[in-house]
């Protein structure tokens, strides 16, 4: 749980108390032990082997849950990782309601993955509770949602389906948070029973780490997380671990600027005449602009946009950047562009694309933290470029 009043204190101090180490370092150690001594036979102290603990992992994970405000808090070698971990709760023949515009990676172990084991998804837009309330059945044991979906930054009231998800005994709401991080949105307050991140992203934010992050208040299900988490075995190294707390001490830092310079992206992208439209949660012409100004804090640093044209022009808009770099993933200090057709998304089938709006004239932006108005001025010269494709 959190342990100051504000947010960035607890980024920077939460399970780092020095004097926890003999040594009193101030910054926490990286402890590459993969085992401890025993004073007596089957009777370890804190450790005993490091798939199932280290003191590393250990502070990462009391930093992240008190920054979403969590009882526990759990890592995993990635984002999918964690998201394995959760869908090994399920059982053959159990039933998952997924919003329908979700990441590329997850639909594809829905579809890929999942279904091989007799479990089942449906995909609704769960942007109005009322299809998700339609989509439960007695075998739904999972609602499956994104605090910003990804690609087209759609925000979901997560208090509204919450409140749908709960009315039905054995069903939890788990929510992505990754796009809008804890330090704009914090799920389990609305409701929510489990928060993922793909840390890869915002959490370490410095675009050298592959994690995911776990977080709830819930005793039963941290058990059962826990026991995946040992006896599967995809933990991140204490490395990784040292690199994603460091990361932390500056989210909220990182995310303020982030934001800035999204929205000063976003109106100016409504301003061109190169543009069809703009997704960007803080922009009044959102369509769930309304909930993301009502239950967050801010609207992150993700923009996506329509181009005029067709794939052809996309691609020299992508390649006529200079500040910009095209690369999938998203959330580091650096800006990059992404199309999700071709991309991120090529998974997912040409026809749910088509009924998502995730066209290939569809880019989506991880705007950074370089100058404001160099990255303006990167895209405007791209545009301009593009139009003559």
């Amino acid at each position: 749980m959190a342990t100051f009043p504000h947010f960035g204190t607890d980024a920077i101090h939460a399970g780092q108390d020095c004097k926890q180490w003999k040594s009193k370092a101030v910054i926490p150690g990286i402890f590459l032990s993969t085992t401890y001594q025993q004073d007596v036979p089957g009777q370890p102290d804190l450790y005993e082997y490091t798939r199932g603990g280290n003191p590393t992992r250990t502070v990462l994970q009391s930093c992240v849950a008190a920054l979403e405000n969590a009882k526990h808090g759990l890592v995993a070698a990635s984002g999918l990782a964690a998201t394995s971990m959760v869908l090994q709760m399920l059982s053959a023949g159990d039933h998952i309601v997924s919003v329908n515009d979700v990441y590329g990676g997850t639909n594809r172990f829905f579809r890929k993955v999942l279904s091989k084991y007799n479990i089942e998804c449906s995909l609704v837009d769960a942007t109005n509770a009322e299809n998700v309330e339609k989509a439960i059945t007695d075998k739904t044991k999972v609602v499956w949602v994104e605090s910003s979906t990804n690609p087209t930054l759609q925000c979901i009231d997560i208090q509204a389906v919450a409140n749908t998800v709960h009315k039905h005994k054995d069903v939890i709401l788990v929510v992505d948070n990754t796009f809008m991080t804890p330090y704009f949105l914090r799920p389990l307050d609305l409701g929510a029973d489990v928060v993922l991140h793909s840390a890869t992203k915002y959490l370490n934010g410095h675009t050298d780490v592959l994690m995911g992050v776990l977080c709830t208040n819930s005793d039963s299900i941290a058990d059962k997380l826990t026991f995946y988490q040992y006896a599967v075995g995809a933990v991140p190294s204490p490395f990784d671990c040292y690199m994603v707390n460091r990361g932390l001490k500056t989210l909220h830092v990182r995310m303020r600027m982030h934001q800035e310079n999204a929205m000063a992206v976003a109106k100016f992208l409504e301003t061109s005449p190169h543009v069809v439209k703009v997704l960007y949660p803080g922009l009044p012409s959102h369509p769930t602009h309304e909930v993301a100004k009502r239950q967050c804090k801010g609207y992150s640093g993700m923009v996506s946009f329509v181009l005029k044209g067709d794939l052809s022009n996309v691609t020299k808009f992508s390649q006529s950047t200079k500040v910009f770099i095209l690369a999938e993933s998203l959330g580091g200090y650096e800006s990059l562009i992404d199309v999700p057709s071709v991309m991120t998304h090529a998974s997912v089938p040409a026809e749910e694309r088509e009924q998502l709006g995730i066209k290939d004239t569809l880019v989506r932006l991880s705007v950074g933290l370089e100058e404001c108005g160099d990255l303006v001025e990167d895209l405007r010269q791209a545009l301009e470029a593009a139009s003559s494709a």
